[in-house]
C-alpha cells in the first residue's frame, strides 16, 4: 500500500530517510514547477522556487500537523516565494527579460493565455477548502473519492466543492472581463494547469532540500551519505560534499546504523553516480592513453638515435604529452564538474547558505539588517571558494607545514580584513569571538534536546556545558601550543582537508576537548547525561574523520 503524505512526512521527520522525501518530491513536484513557473515566466527561476519549496518542507516537516493538506500547503508556499523571487528579479533586471524567456513557452490555445497569468491569483481568493479541492482535482489529478478522504468529507460532497470552486474561478475571470464557461475552464486546467518538471530536477529538489534540513536540525546524518551516495551529481554534487559537510560541523547521528556500513553503502551505489565516474573514468582513460603515447614515443626515440631532426621533433612531443599527462592528473572531482559556470554558481550558493545557518547565532547577537547578514554570508561562501581552490592546488603540490599554514593563515586574514570593512573593528571582534568559541556553541546546541528536566533546566544546562566547552578549548589550545584563535571545529578548518597528518591532529585536539568537558560536567550533568554525551562526542568525531576523508577524496587530484 503507497504511503500518504502524512505518512511519509513523518517518516521524514522521524528517520531524515531520503526514500520519503524523494517520494513526496516526485508525487508534488510538478504541482509546485508549475505554479512557479506561472508566476515568475522563467524555467530557471521555476527551478530555483522549487528548491526553495521543498527545501521548507524538508524543514518544516517535523511541525506540520498530521491534517495538513499537503499540495495546499506546497501551493501556498510556492506562491509566496515565486513572489519574493520576482520582487528581488525586479531588482537585478528588466521585466522584459522575463518576458522574453516566457514567450519562448508553448501557449496551447486561444483562452489559455489570458486566463494562465491571473489563475495564481484567482486561486489564492478562493477559500482554504475550495483552494484544496481544486489543487487536489486539476494540479494532482485525485478522483473524487481521494479528495473527499482528504478533506474529511464524501465523494459528493468532494464533487460540490470541486464545482463550486470551479464557478468561483469562472466568476473571478468574468470580473476581468474573460468570458469561459464552467466546462471549458475545467478542461483547460486539465489540460493546461501542470507543466512536467524539467528531468533531473527532482533529484536535485531532493538532494538540495534535505541536505538543508539536515544541515539546520541535525548533524553528519545518515541523509548526508545517502545524500552523496544517491545523488545523480548533476548540478549539486559538488555542493552536497562540500557544503553539507561544512554545514553540519560536529554535529551528531542520529541514526543507529554504524559510519562504517553508510560508507560501505556509498561505495556500493556508486553506479548510481554515473556522471561523476564517466568523468573520472574518460580523465583516467585519457591518462593512460598518454602514458602509453609517451612510453611508445620513448621507445620510437630510442629507435631513432641516427636521426637528429626526428629525435627533436620526438623528444618536443614526448614533453607534450608528459605535460599533458600531468595537467589531467591534476585534476579532481571538483574542478572537472566546476568547469560549469553553472555548476560553480550553485555550489557557491550552496556555502553561502551553509555559512548562514552555522553564523545564524552571531548575525542575531551582533544585530545585522538582512542586508548586512546578506553581504557577510557573501563574504564567507566566497571564503569557502577560495579555500576549495587552496586545498585542491595543496593536495597537488603538497607543500611543507609552514608553506600550509601561511596558505591558509593569508585567507583568513585576507577574510577578516573583509569583514572590519564591512562591520567595522567591533563587529570583527564579535566574528573573531563567536569563531573562536564555535565548537561549544554548535556542541551545547545539539546536545541540548538530550538533557533532561523542563525547558528552563534544560537551557541552564546548556549554557553550562558551552561556557565548560568553551574553557575545555582554551586549556586544551594552551596544551597543544595552539594561538587562542585555532578552529577547533575540523571540518572548518580547511588545513584538515589539504592534510591527513593536520586532520589527525586536529581530531586528536577534539578528543581532548571533548575529554576534559566530560571529566567537569559531571558536577551538573546526571550520570546518564555523561553517557549520552560521551557517545555524542565519539559520534562527533567519527563524523567529522569521515568528512574530512569525504571532501579530501573529492578534491585530490585523479592521480592520487
Amino acid at each position: 500500500m503507497t504511503a500518504n503524505d502524512s505518512e511519509l512526512l513523518g517518516q521524514f521527520a522521524r528517520e531524515q530517510s531520503q526514500d520519503a522525501f524523494t517520494a513526496l518530491v516526485n508525487r508534488h513536484l510538478n504541482l509546485v514547477y508549475s505554479a512557479a513557473l506561472r508566476q515568475v515566466r522563467s524555467p530557471q527561476l521555476a527551478e530555483e522556487v522549487s528548491q526553495t519549496v521543498f527545501t521548507q518542507l524538508a524543514c518544516s516537516a517535523a511541525t506540520l500537523q498530521p491534517t495538513t493538506i499537503l499540495p495546499a500547503w506546497l501551493y501556498q508556499v510556492t506562491r509566496h516565494t515565486a513572489i519574493d523571487l520576482i520582487r528581488s528579479e525586479a531588482r537585478r533586471q528588466a521585466r522584459e527579460q522575463i518576458a522574453y524567456q516566457m514567450s519562448e513557452l508553448h501557449e496551447p490555445s486561444a483562452e489559455w493565455p489570458r486566463i494562465e497569468p491571473l489563475l495564481d491569483e484567482a486561486i489564492a481568493s478562493l477559500e482554504e477548502p475550495d483552494r484544496a479541492a481544486l489543487l487536489l482535482r486539476f494540479f494532482e489529478n485525485k478522483s473524487l473519492r481521494e479528495i473527499g478522504i482528504a478533506l474529511g468529507s464524501s465523494e459528493d460532497a468532494a464533487q460540490k466543492r470541486v464545482g463550486r470552486a470551479v464557478d468561483r474561478l469562472r466568476d473571478y475571470f468574468s470580473r476581468r472581463q474573460i468570458s469561459v464557461g464552467a466546462a471549458a475552464l475545467a478542461a483547460l486546467l486539465t489540460t493546461h494547469a501542470v507543466h512536467a518538471a524539467p528531468a533531473g530536477l527532482a533529484a536535485s529538489v531532493t538532494t538540495g532540500a534535505v541536505l538543508s534540513a539536515a544541515a539546520f536540525s541535525s548533524p553528519v546524518t545518515t541523509t548526508l551519505i545517502k545524500s552523496i551516495a544517491m545523488t545523480t551529481l548533476q548540478k549539486t554534487a559538488v555542493a552536497v560534499v562540500v557544503t553539507a559537510a561544512l554545514a553540519v560541523a560536529v554535529y551528531e547521528n542520529r541514526q543507529t546504523v554504524s559510519l562504517r556500513a553508510e560508507l560501505e553503502a556509498v561505495k556500493q551505489q556508486q553506479v548510481q553516480q554515473a556522471p561523476l565516474t564517466a568523468q573520472v573514468q574518460q580523465l583516467q582513460q585519457e591518462r593512460d592513453r598518454a602514458t602509453n603515447r609517451a612510453a611508445a614515443l620513448a621507445g620510437e626515440n630510442a629507435s631513432l638515435k641516427k636521426s637528429p631532426p626526428d629525435v627533436l621533433k620526438l623528444r618536443g612531443e614526448v614533453g607534450r604529452l608528459r605535460q599533458a599527462n600531468s595537467e589531467i592528473g591534476s585534476t579532481n572531482a571538483i574542478s572537472k564538474l566546476t568547469s560549469n559556470p553553472e555548476t560553480k554558481k550553485l555550489m557557491r550558493d550552496q556555502q553561502k547558505m551553509g555559512m548562514a545557518m552555522i553564523f545564524k547565532g552571531f548575525t542575531q547577537n551582533a544585530g545585522l539588517s538582512a542586508d548586512m547578514s546578506d553581504k557577510f554570508n557573501d563574504l564567507l561562501a566566497d571564503h569557502i571558494m577560495d579555500n576549495v581552490n587552496n586545498v585542491t592546488t595543496a593536495l597537488r603540490d603538497k607543500p611543507t607545514p609552514d608553506q600550509l599554514t601561511q596558505i591558509f593563515a593569508a585567507q583568513e586574514a585576507t577574510l577578516q580584513e573583509k569583514i572590519q570593512t564591512l562591520l567595522g573593528p567591533d563587529g570583527l571582534a564579535k566574528y573573531q569571538d563567536y569563531s573562536k568559541n564555535l565548537l561549544g556553541t554548535l556542541t551545547a546546541d545539539q546536545f541540548k534536546s538530550k538533557l533532561t528536566g523542563t525547558d528552563a533546566e534544560q537551557q541552564d544546562k546548556s549554557q553550562q556545558l558551552a561556557k565548560l566547552l568553551h574553557e575545555s578549548t582554551q586549556a586544551a589550545l594552551t596544551t597543544a601550543g595552539l594561538p587562542a584563535d585555532f578552529q577547533t571545529v575540523p571540518i572548518l578548518n580547511f588545513r584538515n582537508i589539504a592534510s591527513e597528518t593536520e586532520a589527525d591532529q586536529s581530531l586528536k585536539l577534539l578528543s581532548d576537548i571533548y575529554g576534559r568537558a566530560m571529566s567537569s560536567g559531571a558536577s551538573f550533568l546526571s550520570p546518564e547525561e555523561v553517557t549520552k554525551f560521551k557517545e555524542f562526542t565519539a559520534t562527533a568525531i567519527n563524523n567529522n574523520r569521515a568528512a574530512l576523508t569525504m571532501n579530501r577524496t573529492m578534491m585530490a587530484p585523479i592521480s592520487n
